[in-house]
């Protein structure tokens, strides 16, 4: 028996946690008005795959996004995007649905929640109205 401690991706469930919670995240996305112009591909599926690599390795699992795609830049590579704070608060309300999803102990949802939250708001890089698309 080991010494070394749980990750907190093993505690919850690893691998197929995250899938769970990203697919829930990005079903929400997929049909929001605010957020689906903030994702240029065609398809959410390699979003989905940046994210969840990026809180698998956050939480202790594989460290498969820097080997792919180096330091993780978190406000870097959000600059371009139009993050204000109704942004911020739709990211927050499909990501809180996709917690909810996990069905995780009371001490673990409260964990992930609080990082998630943190995120959101170190995201924010403009107080600027969302812009509406049929202007432009």
């Amino acid at each position: 028996m080991s010494d070394a401690p749980v990750s907190f991706y093993d505690q919850i469930g690893g691998h197929d946690t995250f899938v769970r919670l990203v697919e829930v995240f990005y079903r929400g996305v997929a049909d929001d008005p605010v957020l689906r112009p903030m994702y240029p591909e065609e398809d959410l599926g390699p979003a989905a795959e940046r994210l969840r690599m990026f809180l698998e390795q956050y939480w202790g699992g594989p460290s498969t996004y820097s080997e792919r795609r180096g330091h993780p830049r978190l406000r870097m590579r959000h600059v371009a995007f139009h993050v204000n704070p109704e942004a911020r608060d739709r990211w927050l309300a499909h990501m809180r649905t996709a917690v909810d999803a996990l069905d995780l102990s009371e001490l673990h949802a409260a964990t992930l929640w609080d990082y998630l939250d943190r995120a959101a708001h170190a995201m924010v890089n403009t107080f600027e109205p969302t812009p509406d698309p049929t202007t432009r």
